[in-house]
């Protein structure tokens, strides 16, 4: 048998086949590979800022007038298109698998600090402060705004121009408010839950092989 090689059989028969030679390939040149697949991209000239252990995934897009601070974790699948528009983000923030930053022409989309975006939200020219929380497949419409530590709930849908107070807690589509507010125990709780998407930013570029 030749070193290096594996048979397989061809299909129907007993015959059988060298498969290719298996290739090992260091650790530190997949990470290479992966950092130089990335879609960080300028746009016009406007040219992507990410701040110190911030972490994008490969997959992600990051195009144009972009500033993301530091140690926020962009996910897989996720897109924050600056092209005529800007988005800033602030430190610590996640946004998780397939969300859609935008904002209008010569608008801004705002994202705070210690955010949480979750899996598959849109948030377009809006403004989201410090601590919020929003749930999967949410989606946040121009000109609203989200206040600190408020939560929007999975699929709930935030109208234009519509504010959401801090500490509330809003569901449904259109948005609506309950009358429970968020807790001081909830938000003891999320501030523990929120750092491990920091640790991730810290993991991620030497973990995923």
């Amino acid at each position: 048998m030749a070193v290096g090689h594996e048979f397989l059989y061809l299909s129907g028969t007993n015959t059988p086949a060298l498969a290719p030679e298996r290739v090992e390939v260091p650790p530190e040149a997949v990470h290479a590979a992966k950092e130089a697949a990335r879609m960080i991209k300028s746009f016009e000239g406007k040219t992507p800022a990410i701040g110190d252990g911030s972490y994008v995934h490969p997959s992600a897009d990051v195009f144009g007038n972009v500033r993301i601070g530091s140690s926020c974790w962009i996910g897989p699948g996720a897109r924050l298109r600056g092209d005529y528009g800007r988005i800033v983000v602030g430190d610590n923030t996640s946004v998780e698998d397939n969300c859609v930053i935008h904002a209008r022409p010569d608008e801004q989309t705002t994202i705070g600090n210690w955010v949480t975006i979750g899996h598959g939200a849109i948030v377009h020219n809006a403004t989201i402060h410090d601590w919020a929380l929003l749930g999967m497949g949410s989606i946040i419409s121009d000109w609203a705004l989200v206040g600190e530590w408020a939560v929007i709930a999975e699929g709930a849908v935030v109208r234009q121009r519509q504010e959401i107070p801090s500490r509330r807690i809003a569901v449904g589509t259109p948005a609506r408010l309950l009358d429970k507010p968020v807790t001081d125990q909830f938000i003891a709780d999320w501030t523990q839950f929120k750092g491990v998407y920091v640790d991730l930013a810290r993991r991620y570029p030497t973990g995923l092989t």
